[in-house]
């Protein structure tokens, strides 16, 4: 089964995607070719690619773009997949797959004809939040497909991914042909879920989600856009209502289980408190608020005024 890999380049540092390489050429499974997206990255990608041999080089297409955020330059990636792929494995600039992950991908979506594979996730402190497929078990029902790799299914998967989605990665995604030609990143929620929409569009477009409980890949320490966002920066807000914005979407295309309506609320609520916190930081450092985007945010979302008046009230309570 041949893999498109799409790399999304945005970074600072030089040597970040060429261990992202590296992870790749080192695959048991060896029928892939690369698409990286150069998002318009301050350290160019030539000097990423100049340690390789002409055979790696040659399986390997750049496409450079304007900057577009990462959902853009995946996007990109998407529309230039050749024909005779079966299936994409997505894989951040600065992450590393272990060795074989597109073996135990590519084998899992023609065994158990499924649509979409998912492994486990590993990271450092800074992504302390990851947790594995494994530690699934002890809340959800799950279903054992076999034990050698450990491979297994969850029936509701779409209402466990909007409890706690932190044991989905797209550097652990693979898709096959039937969700690469059709679903796409919403590439303007740049700094915010626009992941989460793809995962959850992808799992409820799926004739089946195989998920892998082996670690397929490790984070790295790159640039990453979200967490270098500063709550009390001009960005922080724009993040967040982006973040907001994301999670109404994906209420209005889940299912209208209570439970899951709670958890996706939650976690809209969850947003509005850290926008208005970042707020107070601004102003108590002697900034002005950003009353734009607050209105803006206001205008879809009556709910943000509630919550600031909460968190006056709570501050003068204290």
């Amino acid at each position: 089964m041949k893999c498109s890999v799409i790399i999304p380049y945005y970074q600072r540092e030089p040597g970040v995607l060429r261990r992202a390489l590296e992870s790749v050429f080192s695959q048991t499974h060896d029928d892939f070719d690369i698409i990286v997206v150069d998002d318009a990255s301050p350290s160019p990608v030539e000097a990423e690619l100049g340690a390789l041999t002409l055979e790696q080089r040659a399986r390997i297409a750049v496409i450079k773009q304007a900057n577009a955020g990462p959902g853009g330059a995946r996007n990109t990636g998407l529309d230039h997949v050749p024909a005779d792929s079966a299936c994409v494995a997505f894989l951040d600039s600065d992450d590393e797959w272990a060795a074989d992950h597109l073996k135990t991908a590519t084998e899992a979506l023609a065994r158990f004809d499924a649509d979409c594979f998912f492994a486990s996730i590993e990271g450092g402190e800074a992504f302390y939040y990851h947790f594995g497929v494994t530690d699934l078990a002890g809340s959800t029902a799950i279903e054992r497909l076999c034990d050698d790799p450990p491979l297994v299914e969850i029936p509701d998967l779409a209402s466990v991914m909007l409890r706690n989605w932190s044991f989905l990665h797209l550097s652990c995604m693979v898709i096959g042909a039937r969700l690469l030609r059709t679903t796409r990143f919403e590439a303007a929620l740049r700094l915010a879920a626009e992941d989460v929409l793809f995962f959850h569009d992808c799992i409820r477009g799926a004739r089946r989600v195989v998920l892998g409980e082996n670690i397929g890949a490790t984070r790295g320490e790159g640039l990453n856009i979200f967490h270098g966002v500063s709550s009390d920066s001009p960005q922080f807000l724009q993040q967040q209502f982006n973040t907001w914005v994301a999670l109404d979407r994906l209420e209005s295309r889940s299912s209208q289980r209570p439970e899951d309506r709670a958890s996706i609320r939650s976690y809209k609520q969850t947003a509005r408190r850290q926008a208005l916190w970042g707020q107070a930081r601004l102003m108590r450092g002697h900034r002005p608020p950003q009353l734009g985007l607050l209105a803006q945010w206001a205008w879809r979302d009556p709910q943000i005024l509630r919550s600031a008046v909460e968190l006056a009230i709570a501050k003068i309570a204290r």
